[in-house]
């Protein structure tokens, strides 16, 4: 990409996309019509810090012009970088970097159909192979392998988008040949999706905590939520202040749920005491590790709740702006988050003056496009502030300078959910569910060989005997997959690991984002490693060297060897140890540190070459 403005014009379509985000420009450098009135101000640009300021509308102006128009053109990109003054350059290193994005001309009508862990093992390759059938050259439709859209329990999944204004979306799952080609077709007349309650087999039942109202309340109704407890809990953080908040939280020992397991209450209290301002709020909503989709159906059946618990976490740590970094492949999520944030502000619940406290916090969506290292939060700010979603370096910390260089305080979704039944319960009554070290109830993302697989809320402590048990395990099961790829796999005989980041741990695995994948004896173990070694090479930002090289000699390695065992595998199976000890020891990191984990615990206990 040249690094000065081209000569390439935009569309009256592509300019349309661009100006109902930022509005009309107001000079011929941003973009004007040129006339002797604005002939002048070609030579000197307009705005300085201000302008550079609106960096973080990068992102935003890519997605709309990617929704109205199904892919980016030269022309396009070049007026949004003159209306933001960004490099075109750089402007092309990060719409290049979204897999969900095109700067080369596409239909307008893009089917992703998911390749990944579940819906391989549930037919996806086949699945393939009859759409791209069907869907050939002259269809009108683009149909891309994707990695996990996150529809795991109605494995195999499609997801169908259709540029325009607006742009139409049609979701197929379980999908099957004829249903994802008129979901592409026909995005209006394709079914519409089952409500989220249907990914919670549990909905309904007596006990449960953050998933009690999925399949019980409206999801779009403001009035229902409150009906049945919504908002009790912010009410109850006015009368405690923000401090009280922070010691409850701590008191509760909420750690958080994305993985990492760090004590929510000590970030809070880090972010909270910075003197430097403004103090930030970011929920982690691009749960895209392969396998999970907890987060969404939180979203999607009980969207308020999370509204709630962000201004919550807000007054806690003294932010007044939020962010909501949401999965581009959830646009129900997306529309239900919409209303919620809507129906919210216009009842005085965000905003200005909320319920009468003078506090002030209003939030923001603001939608990833197909970037799983995004969920690494530093490489999330970069994202938001539209540059490349790269990790950053640590320290500095993120409770010190995170989001636009300020203190800023990161929790996935399950995480801040969670805080609502600590203030309405109190902290000593959550504790004393599960254990000492984890305490509250955990999400489990079920899928693969069971009979109900979804969503299950059980208190930590709990065995994975007792989760597939109530998700119906089949018949000849032979491993299971715990944290998702970047987790690692336990045998069959080994369905006693007790479901907690400290049992886990001792057992030489990992409890991760809560990813249960249960796979029988006619899945091809190879070919399930091979598919984890190809995501970790596409998703890999290649910022850093042994992650970069690494993950692409581990994919290597194992095309080699997929057919073969012993002592035909050997000498293989020793590169993808020393490949993975270099991943793991110097990777920037958590991709390139755990890439290597779910390929090792299946050579390991799985003897999977032997």
């Amino acid at each position: 990409m040249d690094l000065h403005f081209g000569d390439s014009k935009p569309t009256d379509e592509e300019r349309a996309a661009v100006d109902a985000l930022l509005g009309p420009p107001e000079s011929s450098w941003e973009g004007a019509d040129r006339d002797e009135m604005r002939a002048a101000d070609l030579r000197w640009a307009r705005g300085g810090r201000e302008a550079r300021d609106r960096r973080d509308l990068l992102l935003p102006g890519l997605h709309a012009i990617n929704d109205r128009i199904g892919w980016i053109s030269d022309g396009a990109l070049d007026y949004l970088c003159r209306r933001l003054t960004v490099p075109p350059a750089e402007a092309y290193g990060v719409a290049t970097f979204y897999a969900m994005f095109s700067v080369k001309p596409r239909p307008a009508t893009v089917l992703h159909v998911c390749t990944d862990l579940a819906c391989a093992a549930a037919g996806a390759p086949e699945l393939c192979a009859g759409i791209e059938a069907r869907l050939g050259l002259g269809s009108g439709v683009a149909v891309e392998r994707s990695p996990c859209l996150g529809l795991c329990e109605r494995a195999p999944a499609a997801l169908a988008i259709r540029a325009g204004d607006p742009v139409r979306t049609a979701v197929s799952a379980p999908a099957t040949v004829e249903e994802a080609v008129l979901a592409a077709s026909a995005p209006d007349s394709a079914p519409e999706e089952p409500p989220a309650a249907l990914a919670v087999p549990q909905a309904g039942q007596d006990g449960l905590m953050l998933l009690h109202r999925v399949g019980v309340v409206d999801p779009a109704s403001l009035d229902d939520y409150r009906a049945h407890g919504g908002y009790t809990a912010l009410r109850r953080a006015f009368e405690l202040g923000p401090a009280g908040v922070i010691r409850e939280v701590t008191d509760s020992g909420l750690v958080g749920r994305g993985g990492a397991a760090f004590p929510t209450g000590r970030k809070w209290q880090a972010t909270a005491s910075q003197p430097d301002h403004p103090h930030y709020l970011v929920c982690n909503a691009d749960e895209s590790e392969p396998g999970t989709f907890k987060d969404r159906v939180l979203m999607e059946g009980d969207p308020y709740a999370l509204v709630e618990a962000m201004t919550i976490a807000a007054y806690a740590t003294g932010a007044h702006q939020g962010y909501l970094y949401l999965r581009g492949e959830y646009p129900r999520a997306l529309h239900r988050l919409e209303h919620a944030i809507a129906q919210a502000r216009a009842r005085g619940l965000l905003g200005d003056d909320i319920l009468g406290q003078g506090y002030a916090f209003d939030l923001e969506i603001r939608r990833g496009a197909g970037a799983y290292i995004c969920g690494e939060e530093t490489a999330l700010f970069n994202s938001i502030e539209g540059y490349r979603g790269e990790p950053r370096s640590k320290p500095p910390f993120p409770v010190e300078k995170g989001l636009f260089g300020k203190p800023t305080v990161e929790n996935n979704v399950e995480t801040l959910v969670n805080v609502l039944p600590i203030l309405t319960m109190g902290a000593p009554a959550y504790a004393a569910i599960g254990t000492d070290r984890s305490t509250g109830p955990k999400l489990f993302c079920v899928s693969g060989s069971v009979e109900r697989p979804g969503v299950y809320e059980l208190p930590f402590g709990a065995t994975l005997g007792d989760l597939l048990t109530l998700a119906g395990v089949r018949e000849g099961l032979r491993a299971v997959l715990l944290g998702g790829a970047a987790g690692g796999f336990v045998r069959a005989d080994e369905l006693g690991v007790p479901l907690t980041f400290e049992g886990t741990r001792e057992a030489g695995t990992t409890l991760g984002s809560g990813v249960v994948m249960a796979f029988d004896d006619s899945v091809p173990l190879p070919r399930l490693l091979l598919r984890i070694a190809e995501f970790f090479r596409d998703e890999s930002c290649g910022q850093c060297v042994p992650c970069r090289v690494g993950t692409v000699r581990q994919e290597e390695a194992l095309h080699r060897i997929v057919e073969r065992t012993g002592a035909d595998a050997a000498g293989d199976i020793a590169l993808l140890r020393e490949v993975g000890r270099a991943m793991r020891d110097a990777s920037i990191c958590g991709l390139g540190q755990t890439a290597w984990n779910a390929v090792e615990s299946a050579i390991d206990r799985l003897g999977a070459y032997e």
